[in-house]
């Protein structure tokens, strides 16, 4: 019996407001690249693995500033490689700090659109819900802003738990928060290597990838999700 739900934060609850792909196409304008935001989508999310990739040989937060100033400007260049543009070393770089000038400081969250009603759907079948992050940030004044205060009942980050996803441990914790056996909890996070081998190697069996572009159909070992409506299937 499934007595708790617990969700990543990043992609899977939320976005960037602005758009990450609006940021990105503004920045490569101003380098004569004129790139539909839309064809930007696919390519920062290939690029968002690299980064989470990246995270899990060692934490991003405890490198040096100039490591990771050097992991911002690769992603910069990931994303650019698969969105097909032609271009020299140097201006990755350039169009990272660039993107970072206009919109570093206005950068923020919304929610996607059907987490609402699906956080009340939860609430009304009296499950536990949590929101298990690597976002090492108190998340309270964000949960409090975008409605969410009075259906997220525990919340985990790196600095709760001494450790990030997917290391076992602090999904091993989100479920002593959460009250219930592996057994008895659902997991849902968009990061396959991060959330749901994590999710896994911690006994959690039910662990859901929304993946809302269909950008990952060579993942066939655990039910894909377009849309958070979806979970409730799995309840």
């Amino acid at each position: 019996m499934i007595k708790s739900v617990i969700f990543d934060w990043f992609n899977t609850l939320a976005r960037y407001e602005p758009p990450r792909e609006l940021v990105h196409s503004r920045a490569l304008r101003e380098f004569g690249i004129n790139m539909d935001p839309v064809k930007l989508i696919k390519p920062l999310l290939v690029a968002d693995k690299y980064y989470f990739e990246e995270n899990i040989k060692e934490p991003i937060r405890n490198r040096s500033a100039a490591e990771q100033e050097k992991i911002l400007f690769l992603y910069e260049q990931v994303l650019m490689t698969e969105a097909g543009l032609k271009f020299e070393v140097d201006l990755p770089p350039k169009v990272y700090l660039r993107g970072k000038e206009l919109f570093g400081d206005t950068l923020d969250f919304v929610l996607f659109d059907e987490v609402l009603p699906v956080m009340k759907n939860l609430r009304e079948k009296k499950l536990t819900i949590g929101l298990l992050t690597n976002y090492a940030k108190d998340m309270n004044p964000l949960i409090n802003r975008l409605g969410l205060e009075k259906y997220i009942d525990f919340v985990v980050t790196p600095y709760d738990a001494g450790s990030d996803k997917p290391d076992p441990g602090i999904f091993r914790f989100a479920l002593k928060q959460a009250g219930v056996t592996a057994d008895e909890a659902i997991y849902v996070g968009d990061q396959y290597k991060v959330d749901i081998v994590g999710a896994r190697n911690a006994g959690i069996k039910i662990a859901l990838m929304i993946d809302r572009y269909s950008l990952s159909p060579e993942i066939t070992d655990c039910p894909r999700m377009m849309s958070l409506l979806e979970l409730d299937t799995y309840l």
